[in-house]
């Protein structure tokens, strides 16, 4: 169920940064607060997947996934460019965020 919650937390999150984006500084203030409403939202899903999950594990794995997420997203709705550091960086976020979760025992309750 942690993983379940924390994958809302990660879309959450993930759509009020895109929100937050789309309200150009607030010029759109109702996106603003759509934003917020989703950035409250992710927050009630993490401190619930923090209940049972130790907060590294849960913080690499939110922190990972949403950055790629967002980067992903914004070449789609924005068409923003990616060069090949930005598609390195991701790699090694992924590949730090498997490593993290799947092999480390640093992070065991």
């Amino acid at each position: 169920m942690s993983y379940l919650f924390l994958t809302f937390a990660i879309i959450a999150e993930v759509t009020a940064t895109l929100l937050l984006k789309a309200s150009s500084g607030w010029e759109k203030w109702w996106l603003g607060m759509a934003s917020i409403f989703f950035y409250s939202l992710a927050s009630l899903f993490l401190a619930l997947v923090l209940k049972t999950m130790n907060v590294g594990m849960t913080y690499a794995i939110w922190s990972g996934v949403g950055i790629a997420l967002v980067c992903a997203a914004s070449v789609f709705i924005w068409q923003q460019k990616f060069d090949i550091y930005a598609t390195c960086g991701i790699a090694l976020i992924f590949t730090g965020t498997a490593l993290i979760t799947v092999k480390s025992n640093v992070f065991v309750q």
